[in-house]
């Protein structure tokens, strides 16, 4: 059931931010599906958990390219559904990694390694999808509150689940 709701969120995400345009809070700029990838790490880091490494970038690479295909099919901008493959192919790597290699409790994996892969996923989305280079939604000049604004709800909810977690860890 974990992987099934993996690659519907990353589906769910890509359609969302593909439809609606960026919203602002707090001054920053944020796509809609932010919210949604956000809880993309937590959940591969529960399929990861549960049925190894392996397994993980097979779903990685599935949700890759169910989520295309939807695009595609949606008639998605161009620039969104290859900034969206990119930064989800790299960040969602480099999750897997962090979460693999640091030793410490599964809630303090889920929390660094989402982190941290927030951080390439934001940059990289904003940069090559929503920048004047990609579908033109931001200007060059909003882009570092975009990268911002993307990575600090990403970081919120990777803090949320690591709580979840520590809190069902405790029961």
């Amino acid at each position: 059931m974990s992987i099934v709701l993996y690659v519907l969120s990353i589906v769910v995400a890509n359609f969302v931010t593909a439809t609606y345009g960026p919203i602002v809070i707090f001054g920053l700029s944020v796509a809609p599906g932010t919210f949604i990838i956000g809880a993309t790490f937590i959940l591969r880091d529960f399929v990861q958990n549960r049925y190894g490494r392996t397994n993980a970038y097979k779903s990685i690479l599935g949700a890759l390219l169910i989520s295309a295909a939807m695009s595609y099919f949606n008639g998605d901008l161009l620039a969104i559904v290859l900034a969206s493959g990119l930064a989800f192919a790299v960040s969602e790597s480099i999750d897997t990694e962090i979460f693999t290699r640091i030793k410490t409790t599964f809630a303090n994996r889920i929390m660094l390694s989402g982190i941290v892969g927030g951080l390439f996923d934001s940059t990289l989305f904003v940069v090559i999808g929503l920048s004047p280079i990609g579908a033109g939604f931001l200007p060059w000049s909003t882009m570092p509150t975009a990268i911002l604004g993307q990575w600090l709800v990403k970081s919120v909810l990777q803090l949320i689940g690591a709580g979840l977690v520590n809190l069902k860890a405790g029961d």
